[in-house]
């Protein structure tokens, strides 16, 4: 099957299953959904409590704290650009808040010990002229953790990021929002606000079937945190560029550091983590990336797997019930292993380094075996050949180097040491030496090799 086909009819009747399973389960009055493909859109559905009004593709829904990630973007451009570093503190750019202490990193990754929310009123239920500065939005005293020592969520993080953006930029989060991503990403259904055709929100009641509206307010200052209308054409374009990257806006290899967990994960959450701006998930073998939101009347979510190139979104109309981030993983489930991935055809390298391909083959590290394969552009990938060991691909760089791009090795060196006669006498990651036969009485092994050698049992 080629990614131009549509989904099978057994695997399009199971997502719509779900989704029914979901609207219906989770009492919400309207959920939509739609899955990506190799970056098409492969399939849509939606379910609505009145007949003949489902939405669709075009229809906004709130995205709560999906925003965040649009938000961490922006900065990442900033870092991109050399406006700022991601261990500057807050205070160099923005100064004047009680939170400037807080690095830039540390407050994509929610590290930065800053409270989960604003001092009252709830936030996300009044108008933000009730914050209408940031001292409003921190308080007397926002920072309840140490800074750095783990993951603690916060909504006022995001807001000093968002005007962070806009202080650097000269004008406002909004405007530098629609210029530098929405724009350059076609999401014209993205936006502060909501524009028909767009859903209500409602709360159910929780022991009846019956509905109350729920207010819609501008959220002014916390809006970098939870503002944004959206839908799901508009966020499927959205993962794509989060899981390929988009020169326009942000490159592959940003995007991908924004994947990276930033910090040890709250306790007794092993399967989750969260990047710089993204969460991610352990589903089985299977690893999701994206992001949850919700705002009152509202539930969202979007994940993507790299591997498998699938991406979900899942929006509803409901301030509880309906689990978004379970079933847009398991929409993602769906497709991923009732029509896995066809891999790429396997093609020759397009020409020959002789010096390179004496490199391959296998390497001893003590008495441990790797073998080095040849890839693309001189990379190259060490992986064990039998028992347990550290894997790792490596990308070439100009001195003649290779640094480490994953895992242990991620950012150590790999050289080639060489004798006084030119030839290979062993390979340097991060000062372990790797040689051709185990410990290798001609080569420079650390500490030397016994000089009678290999021996057995005396009789």
């Amino acid at each position: 099957m080629t990614s131009s086909e549509s989904l099978l009819p057994s695997t399009r009747r199971a997502l719509l299953h779900r989704i029914a399973r979901a609207q219906a389960e989770g009492r919400t009055p309207s959920l939509v959904a739609a899955v990506q493909r190799e970056g098409r859109v492969a399939w849509s559905g939606a379910r609505s409590c009145v007949d003949g009004h489902e939405p669709d593709g075009d229809t906004q829904y709130r995205i709560g704290s999906l925003t965040k990630t649009f938000t961490a973007v922006l900065v990442m451009r900033l870092r991109d650009e050399g406006l700022l570093d991601l261990d500057d503190r807050l205070e160099k750019h923005l100064p004047g808040t009680s939170a400037g202490r807080a690095t830039v990193f540390q407050l994509l990754g929610h590290s930065s010990g800053l409270a989960a929310e604003t001092p009252s009123p709830w936030w996300e239920r009044t108008p933000g002229s009730t914050r209408p500065e940031l001292a409003d939005v921190l308080g007397e005293s926002p920072v309840i953790h140490p800074a750095g020592h783990g993951h603690h969520y916060s909504n006022p993080g995001y807001t000093l990021l968002g005007s962070l953006v806009e202080q650097l930029r000269g004008a406002s989060w909004a405007a530098v929002l629609h210029r530098e991503i929405l724009e350059p990403l076609n999401m014209t259904r993205t936006a502060l606000h909501a524009s028909a055709p767009h859903a209500g929100g409602w709360a159910v009641h929780p022991w009846a079937d019956v509905m109350l509206p729920e207010p819609a307010e501008d959220l002014g200052l916390m809006a970098p945190a939870g503002q944004l209308w959206s839908t799901t054409t508009d966020l499927l374009r959205f993962a794509s560029f989060l899981a390929r990257g988009d020169d326009r806006v942000l490159s592959a290899s940003s995007v991908e550091e924004m994947r990276a967990p930033a910090a040890p994960p709250e306790a007794g959450d092993w399967t989750g983590a969260y990047g710089l701006g993204l969460q991610s998930v352990r589903r089985q073998s299977r690893t999701l990336f994206g992001h949850s939101g919700s705002l009152p009347g509202f539930l969202a979510t979007l994940w993507f797997s790299v591997e498998d190139d699938v991406a979900a979104v899942v929006l509803s109309n409901a301030t509880s019930g309906p689990l978004t981030g379970t079933v847009a993983g398991e929409l993602v489930d769906i497709v991923a292993e009732a029509e896995p991935r066809i891999p790429e055809p396997w093609r020759p390298l397009p020409q020959v380094d002789d010096e390179l391909l004496a490199l391959t083959g296998p390497w001893y590290w003590g008495t441990y075996v790797y073998g080095l394969k040849l890839l693309a552009d001189r990379g190259i990938e060490l992986l064990p050949l039998r028992g347990p060991g550290r894997s790792a691909r490596f990308r070439a760089c100009p001195d003649g180097t290779w640094a480490g791009l994953n895992g242990y090795y991620a950012g150590e060196t790999l050289r080639v040491v060489r004798a006084a006669d030119g030839s290979v006498d062993h390979l340097d990651l991060g000062s372990f030496v790797f040689t051709r036969e185990p410990y290798d009485r001609s080569a420079a092994v650390p500490g030397g090799v016994d000089g009678e050698g290999w021996r057995g049992l005396p009789v």
